[in-house]
C-alpha cells in the first residue's frame, strides 16, 4: 500500500505546527520577562495578540509559502527566511494594535522580546529538525527503500538525483542497468544489483519498498517486467514518457526528484487515513501491552516451571516489503522447538512448505499430557502466547490489523506473487485470520485473502476485522 507524497502546505505539516509552537512559546517567555509573570492569556489585550500573532504566522506561511524546499536550504538561507517571518510578524501585530488603538495598553518591550525569542527558537528549531528528518530517514530500515532502473548513460544523473530527493524519505539502495550487466559496481554509492532479466527474482528476496523507471524516449520496459513487479504489489514510478498500460491498478501522477512519474500501486492511502491507522495501533498497544504486564504475572511462573528458561520467544520475522524485525510471543514450546521443526516437516499440513501447521504439536509445552493439554496448548488455544507482539505494535514494526509476517526460511521460499502480502504493515491480525485461522491450509488462499485486504483495505475494514477476532477469540474457533 502507497502513501501519495502530500503536496503544498501539508508536505511540511511538521514545520509549521513546530514554529507556531516557537511564537507561542516565544510569547510567554517574552510576557515574563517584561511582568515577571506566566499567564499572558489571562490579559484580554494579550491573549487577543497571541491569536492574532498565530493568525498572521498561518497567513504568512499559506501566502508566502514559508517553508518551501526547507529540506534543501542552507543555514545562511534559513538565517534569512527566519528574519524575514519574524519581520512580518512583528510588523503585522503592531498594526492591528494601532488599528484598534490599544497599543498604548500593550508592552512595547514585550513585542520586541516576543520577536528577537521567536527568531532564535524558530531558527534552532528548523535547523534542528532537519537533522532529525534525515536522520530518520536515513536509518538502515528507516524509509522507503528504492530500486532504480535506467542506462547506464542516465545512471549517473538519475541516481544524483533521486540521493538529493532522499530528505523525504525515499532511500535508493539499488541499480539495475537496462542496457549493461555490471552488477557489483558502485553508482554515487549505490550498488548495482541486478540485470533486467534477473530483476523481479531479486526483489523478491531483499528488501525494496519502489521501483523508479527512468529510461530515454523511445526506450520501454518489457510489460512482463512490470506486471511481475505488480504481481509483487511493489510500488513502480515511470517517468511519464515511458508509462505502459495497467489495466486495474491505482495510478497517479506526482514529482520524484527532477522527474514527473506516474505512480502505479496495488492500494493508495492518503496521509490522514495512514495517520488515523497508527493512531488506533498506538491507542491498541498502549492498552495490549499493559494487558501483556498483567498476563505476564500469571503465565510467566506456569512456563518456567513446565520449561525452564525464557519466558517470551523472539525471532526474526519479515515485515512490509522485506524489512526484518524480531517478533516477539511468550514462549509456548521447549527449548529446542525450533531444531526440532526440520524433524517434524512431514507431518506440516501446508504441503508446499510455506507456512507451518500441524496437528497435535509435540514441541508444545505440556503436550506429552495429551492433544490440547498442557500451559502451552492453553496460551496458544487461547491466543494469550501472541500478546507480547502489542509491542512490536507500539514500536511500528506491526499494525493492529495486516498481515501475519512469514519467517525468513518461509519468505525465501515465495513465489513472485506471494511477495504482494508483504506490500503493507503486518498485523496481529488479519483477512485471513477471521476467514477461517489454522483451518486454512492453502497458502495460496492465504495470499488470495491477504491481497484482497491490501487492495481494498479502509479504515473500517479494520475495524471489521478486529470485531470479528474478539469475537473469534472468545469463541476460541481455528486458535493458532
Amino acid at each position: 500500500m502507497y502513501k501519495k507524497s502530500s503536496t503544498g502546505w501539508l508536505k511540511h505539516l511538521d514545520f509549521m505546527v513546530l514554529d507556531i509552537i516557537c511564537l507561542q512559546l516565544a510569547f510567554v517567555m517574552g510576557y515574563f520577562l517584561r511582568h515577571h509573570s506566566f499567564k499572558p492569556y489571562e490579559s484580554p489585550i494579550y491573549r487577543n495578540e497571541a491569536i492574532v500573532f498565530a493568525l498572521i504566522q498561518l497567513m504568512i506561511m499559506f501566502f508566502d509559502d514559508s517553508f518551501k524546499n526547507v529540506m534543501k536550504r542552507g543555514y545562511l538561507v534559513e538565517i534569512g527566511m527566519t528574519v524575514k517571518n519574524m519581520v512580518y510578524i512583528i510588523v503585522l501585530g503592531v498594526f492591528y494594535l494601532f488599528l484598534i488603538q490599544e497599543g498604548d495598553q500593550f508592552s512595547r518591550a514585550t513585542i520586541m522580546l516576543t520577536g528577537a525569542l521567536y527568531g532564535m527558537l524558530s531558527y534552532l528549531m528548523r535547523i534542528g529538525w532537519k537533522a532529525v528528518v534525515k536522520k530518520r530517514s536515513s536509518g538502515e530500515h528507516s524509509g522507503r527503500s528504492l530500486l532504480i532502473i535506467t542506462t547506464e548513460k542516465q545512471s549517473q544523473s538519475v541516481v544524483k538525483s533521486m540521493l538529493d530527493f532522499d530528505y523525504i524519505g525515499v532511500r535508493p539502495t539499488g541499480v539495475v542497468l537496462v542496457d549493461q550487466d555490471r552488477t557489483g559496481h558502485k553508482i554515487h554509492g549505490v550498488p548495482v544489483v541486478s540485470n533486467l532479466a534477473d530483476a523481479a527474482e531479486y526483489v523478491c528476496r531483499e528488501w525494496f519498498d519502489e521501483v523508479l523507471i527512468v529510461l530515454p524516449e523511445g526506450r520501454e520496459i518489457p510489460q512482463k517486467v512490470f506486471d511481475a513487479f505488480a504481481e509483487m504489489g511493489i510500488t513502480i514510478h515511470v517517468k511519464i514518457a515511458d508509462v505502459n498500460e495497467m489495466q486495474g491498478k491505482n495510478q497517479t501522477v506526482e514529482r520524484m526528484g527532477n522527474y514527473t512519474v506516474v505512480t502505479t500501486c496495488i492500494n493508495m492511502a492518503s496521509a490522514g487515513q495512514l495517520v488515523l491507522k497508527r493512531i488506533m495501533d498506538i491507542c491498541g498497544g498502549l492498552a495490549g501491552c499493559i494487558l501483556t504486564g498483567i498476563i505476564f504475572l500469571f503465565v510467566a511462573p506456569a512456563i518456567y516451571i513446565k520449561s525452564p528458561g525464557p519466558i517470551f520467544f523472539s525471532q526474526y520475522r519479515v515485515g512490509k516489503n522485506g524489512r526484518k524485525f524480531k517478533i516477539y510471543k511468550f514462549r509456548s514450546m521447549y527449548m529446542d522447538a525450533e531444531e526440532r521443526k526440520k524433524e517434524l516437516m512431514k507431518q506440516n499440513r501446508v504441503s508446499d512448505g510455506l507456512m507451518f501447521k500441524m496437528e497435535n504439536d509435540p514441541r508444545v509445552i505440556g503436550s506429552e499430557k495429551g492433544p490440547g493439554k498442557g500451559i502451552g496448548n492453553f496460551i496458544r488455544k487461547t491466543s494469550l502466547d501472541e500478546f507480547p507482539q502489542f509491542f512490536n505494535v507500539l514500536k511500528g514494526d506491526m499494525s493492529l490489523v495486516g498481515t501475519r509476517p512469514p519467517t525468513v526460511d518461509e519468505w525465501e521460499k515465495y513465489e513472485l506473487h506471494h511477495r504482494a502480502r508483504l506490500a503493507i504493515k503486518p498485523g496481529l491480525t488479519g483477512m485471513w485470520q477471521v476467514s477461517g485461522r489454522s483451518e486454512i491450509t492453502d497458502f495460496e488462499e492465504v495470499v488470495k485473502l491477504d491481497t484482497k485486504y491490501i487492495s481494498e483495505w479502509s479504515f473500517m475494514l479494520d475495524i471489521k476485522i478486529l470485531f470479528k477476532t474478539v469475537l473469534i477469540v472468545l469463541g476460541q474457533k481455528g486458535s493458532m
